[in-house]
């Protein structure tokens, strides 16, 4: 249940925990709601907020529950229904990522074909394979999980890539504006080649997406989860299956498995940042050192859920978000049909019923109430499915 619990809990600031926050900074703005503003908004390109722990740890979540569902689908249907298993999800992850992101509104050039979903979709796809052909060896998918982030880093850190910044003119002042990832007229026939560089859009990763990612670019050139960022991803869901097989094992006692993933995950983030020196925490390439610093406090954050739902019983308290872990990918794709649950409030609470709250009685009150208003919609949508018995699996 913790599980559920957690994967709930990050998905309430995906739905519109931000929104709250934001009326609460209007209506009493100070120091507490400031750091809090601050940390739900990413991190424009080097360092880490809470927001960018948002995706990854929901990706590290699929790898614990690896464990679990690919574990009990190979003892009781075999290896080959484990496989097929793995191979579908991804490949409905992926195809919904892509008509999420305007797969059947844009034409071609349109099309976002790496997004959220698609990199949940290859991330799983990595781990679930590793996972069904080296569940018995742990030293072995060890060892893959380092291949992926020493390999990443490796190439980052050492391929040259040619420096395809536009020429000196109008689109370099564009490119310093923009800090290159909105110019479209890119310098390809450039004989001048970087290594080990991070600047934002200047990076191999950018370069791979530049020249080889056809369709839209979330970031006009290149991708924040561009074409290498399932190498990582990839790793960051093994990372999830350790921790899943830490909480299957029968052997350990349940206090100590909460003493392991506290220790893990502190190693993991004190070892992300002695790497950021050389290879910078950058969500935007999902960097190795980014994913060990991500997986570590998801890890950590895993502990204290585990420990208070499982261990000491107190469940009553995250039954809500109980509801929207048991159907996140749900969640997630209504929210953009409707465009946010926020968006859906604004019709009942918007408007002048919203002035008048924010000009009559307190500022910010009024957007305090569209944003309750929309997180109510959409724990009341999830507890619908939930009392129902309507979980859709993929």
């Amino acid at each position: 249940m913790s599980l559920d619990a957690l994967r709930g809990f990050d998905m309430f600031w995906i739905v519109g925990a931000d929104s709250l926050v934001e009326a609460l900074h209007r209506m009493t703005p100070g120091p507490v709601t400031r750091f809090l503003g601050t940390e739900l908004d990413h991190v424009d390109w080097k360092g880490f907020h809470f927001e960018d722990l948002i995706f990854p740890m929901f990706v590290f979540m699929a790898g614990v529950s690896i464990v679990f569902s690919l574990g009990r689908t190979i003892e009781q249907r075999g290896l080959g229904a484990a496989l097929w298993r793995v191979v579908r999800r991804s490949a409905l992850l992926y195809f919904l990522g892509v008509i999420y992101y305007g797969g059947f509104e844009h034409p071609f050039s349109g099309i976002r074909l790496m997004g959220v979903l698609q990199l949940i979709g290859l991330s799983y796809l990595i781990a679930g394979l590793t996972f069904c052909f080296l569940r018995s060896r742990p030293a072995a998918m060890a060892a893959v999980c380092g291949a992926l982030l020493l390999g990443h880093w490796a190439a980052v850190s050492f391929v040259p890539f040619p420096d395809v910044r536009p020429t000196p003119g109008g689109d370099a002042i564009i490119a310093k504006e923009t800090g290159f990832t909105n110019v479209t007229q890119l310098n390809f026939a450039s004989t001048t080649y970087l290594h080990s560089s991070f600047l934002k859009g200047v990076s191999l990763p950018n370069y791979v997406d530049q020249k080889y990612l056809p369709g839209m670019k979330w970031d006009g050139t290149w991708d924040p989860e561009g074409l290498m960022t399932p190498i990582t991803g990839g790793a960051c869901c093994l990372l999830g299956v350790f921790a899943g097989l830490l909480l299957q094992g029968g052997k350990t006692a349940p206090r100590r498995k909460v003493l392991c993933l506290l220790a893990c995950g502190a190693a993991a983030v004190a070892l992300g940042w002695l790497w950021n020196f050389q290879l910078p925490v950058i969500k935007k390439i999902w960097s190795a050192s980014f994913i060990l610093v991500a997986a570590g406090y998801a890890s950590m954050l895993l502990a204290v859920f585990y420990f208070v739902v499982d261990v000491l019983g107190w469940r009553r308290w995250c039954q809500p978000f109980v509801w929207i872990g048991m159907n996140p990918i749900t969640i997630y794709l209504v929210a953009n049909v409707i465009d946010e649950y926020t968006h859906v409030a604004e019709r009942f609470a918007g408007g002048d019923i919203e002035a008048f709250f924010n000009t009559r009685v307190a500022q910010g009150l009024g957007n305090l109430i569209v944003a309750l208003l929309g997180l109510a919609l959409a724990f009341g949508f999830a507890h619908f499915l939930y009392r129902k018995k309507v979980f859709i699996r993929l």
